[in-house]
């Protein structure tokens, strides 16, 4: 288990408000998020100077974190090499028109240092080339061991900044990991930080993990797992390793578990006597009780970020669409009408859409549409695409996709349907999960 823990973090909050320093400066983000990122921004992140050996080795890696997120998003070009200043001193104002020659829009620029306490100290600075002003000045403080999470800190605050979206890169993602053939699939629950670094797996593979989901308010998962004899559905602490049962099925089958927004409750699909349904856990009290009793199936419920609304998948119209109902399961209604059928739906954390996968001709395709059904737009579409999951700024989705002849990858999309891409974890993966933002 990594020792986030340990974690310290030190910020200038003026600075992480996004307060604006020196004269004349861009007063809206400078890309215009509704137009996708069919075009993207200069930006150059030069390595981070160092105060001592340990800080030098860092400061460099620090920088390459950051130009690679911002990079990954879509939305920048990242210059890599010929830097006007290659030894770029915090203290100092750039030369803006030795960086304006050579095509940067944006800078960004810092100093790493370790204080006597051994602690990393990492101060930046992001600057607008074009006006030749300050945007963003930053301190974080953190254990050397943790300095991919500064890193992603930082690039969190130049995207916040100049995209005007919430940040997503200090997050993890769990998910199944599998490997082994496909008679004998092992799958094992995984997680990553979400640019694919630090993969560790959280089970061993004794039992098939499945359906992994984040808590939207804190650093931990409820998952289903199959042994030889019971279904059972868990909740682990990411921080702590900790592990408790929720729910025991024995000659039953439980899956899709998911958080309420609040944490407090558990809703998930039970199978008995061949009727499957819609139930929730609260996880104070253990008590469960039932949301649907259609004859038909009912599964993967996704409350709305304000906890009022459930969306979920049933065939009771004769083949899978999605319908949406109170949190307490009445007025189920249906919002899908199309030829093709929906499942694994997810609600957006902004609350202004849902995502979902859709078969239909032969392909499987990531769409989203509004909550009343309206507005679907077709985001991909392949073999098989699957199990869409949120970033917590509700910009991003991730899924995995499977092509013939190989395994199951993990793949990123903008919401508006632009820069799709292959996650680094190079082994088989399906189900993903986004984490809250860490803290």
């Amino acid at each position: 288990m990594r020792n986030s823990l340990r974690f310290l973090l030190a910020t200038s909050l003026a600075a992480l408000s996004m307060t604006l320093a020196g004269g004349a400066v861009r007063a809206q983000p400078v890309i215009d998020i509704n137009k996708g990122v069919a075009s993207s921004v200069s930006i150059a992140v030069p390595p981070f100077s160092g105060s001592d050996a340990r800080s030098s080795e860092l400061g460099p890696r620090i920088a390459e974190v950051v130009a690679k997120d911002l990079e990954r998003s879509g939305f920048f070009h990242a210059l890599t090499d010929h830097y006007p200043e290659p030894n770029l001193n915090i203290a100092v104002t750039p030369q803006f028109a030795a960086w304006r020659g050579v095509n940067v829009i944006d800078l960004v620029n810092g100093a790493a240092s370790t204080d006597v306490d051994g602690r990393l100290r990492v101060d930046f600075r992001l600057w607008d080339v074009s006006v030749g002003s300050q945007l963003v000045g930053a301190q974080f403080t953190s254990s050397p061991d943790n300095w991919r999470r500064v890193a992603h800190k930082i690039a969190d605050a130049v995207y916040q900044r100049l995209t005007g979206q919430g940040p997503y890169f200090d997050t993890r993602v769990v998910f199944v990991a599998e490997s082994g053939p496909r008679a004998h699939r092992i799958k094992r629950l995984a997680i990553m930080d979400q640019d694919g670094a630090n993969p560790s797996y959280l089970t061993n593979g004794t039992y098939v993990a499945l359906n992994p989901r984040f808590s939207a308010s804190n650093q931990q998962i409820t998952y289903a797992a199959m042994s030889k004899d019971a279904v059972r559905v868990y909740l682990f602490d990411i921080e702590t390793g900790r592990r408790e049962t929720i729910g025991s099925f024995v000659g039953e089958m439980a899956f899709a578990p998911r958080f309420s927004p609040d944490g407090s409750k558990v809703a998930l699909s039970v199978e008995k006597n061949g009727n499957t349904d819609i139930y929730v856990v609260d996880l104070r009290s253990r008590e469960s009780h039932r949301l649907t009793s259609d004859p038909a199936i009912d599964t993967s419920p996704s409350y709305s970020p304000d906890g009022s609304r459930i969306v979920f998948t049933s065939d009771r119209g004769g083949k899978p669409q999605l319908y949406v109902m109170s949190a307490e399961g009445g007025n189920a209604h249906r919002i899908t009408f199309d030829s093709g059928q929906y499942t694994t739906p997810v609600w957006s954390p902004k609350g202004d859409l849902i995502a979902a996968t859709k078969q239909t001709g032969g392909q499987f395709h990531i769409v989203t549409l509004r909550a009343d059904g309206s507005g679907e737009h077709v985001l991909t579409s392949s073999f098989l695409d699957e199990g869409p999951t949120w970033a917590p700024n509700g910009r991003v989705l991730m899924f995995s996709r499977e092509t013939p002849g190989s395994g199951a990858r993990l793949w990123t999309i903008d919401v508006s349907g632009q820069n799709e891409r292959l996650e680094p974890y190079p082994g088989g993966a399906t189900d993903p999960a986004w984490s809250p933002l860490l803290k």
